[in-house]
């Protein structure tokens, strides 16, 4: 059964969404992220995926306060991502109640550090997001494709005791127009013990229904939740 993970994204302590990382292309859905938080939980969700945008801009945490006000009053087992680069970041995350964490642009742009955090913290708490157009790795909030292919990168640290991988399909995120199940089957063809994380793109309970028929393990879903494309009464028979 897929694993349903709502997403709540962060600018200035609220909850909002972008389009294709976008920051121009902001919609402010709630001025309280923990009031979000608990309707959550309160439809029976136990995951949450927590993204600070202003960190991702600044290139360190910032809105470690918000993640800490929501870890301390709801039981949900949040991963937190955007920004963070040191050591440091990641203790602050930990110690404001994250479970796990999320790194990105840090992956591809200092693996010597991303490679430590797998060894330090261990692999069941770093997440790799792996943002992709055209099946090439793109960081930057998504301004900066590169040439590293999807699959060797993932599978470099999947090799190193990492276990779960965030994938957004950068063209489709925020779009509303489906999700990459394709590159997704693809992606579990080559490493089927990895537990991967779909993301982007999810409009309806169909998507979500597809992905779980061709046994992706878990997925992101933010803008389908927050526009009532999807109700979260629907999401019922996948929570467990």
């Amino acid at each position: 059964m897929i694993e349903i993970i709502p997403a709540i994204d962060l600018i200035d302590g609220k909850c909002v969404r972008l389009s294709q990382g976008d920051y121009s292309q902001k919609t402010i859905y709630n001025e309280n992220p923990l009031e979000v938080a608990k309707m959550f939980e309160g439809a029976g969700i136990a995951r949450l995926h927590l993204v600070d945008l202003d960190g991702a801009k600044a290139h360190h945490i910032v809105n470690h306060k918000v993640l800490e006000k929501i870890a301390t009053q709801t039981n949900l087992i949040i991963d937190f991502g955007g920004g963070l680069k040191s050591d440091s970041d990641l203790q602050i995350a930990f110690n404001s109640g994250a479970k796990m964490v999320t790194g990105g642009s840090i992956a591809v742009k200092n693996s010597e550090v991303f490679s430590s955090w797998i060894k330090k913290f261990g692999g069941e708490r770093i997440i790799l997001g792996a943002d992709v157009k055209n099946e090439k790795i793109a960081v930057g909030g998504w301004i900066e494709t590169t040439d590293i292919e999807l699959m060797p990168f993932v599978s470099s640290y999947l090799n190193q005791g990492l276990n779960k991988v965030i994938c957004t399909d950068i063209s489709k995120d925020g779009m509303l127009q489906g999700p990459s199940i394709d590159l997704y089957k693809k992606m579990i063809a080559i490493e089927p013990n990895m537990y991967l994380i779909a993301s982007g793109g999810v409009s309806s309970i169909d998507d979500i229904e597809q992905l779980n028929n061709v046994g992706i393990p878990a997925v992101i879903t933010g803008k389908a939740i927050y526009e009532g494309k999807i109700n979260l009464k629907d999401l019922a028979r996948y929570l467990y």
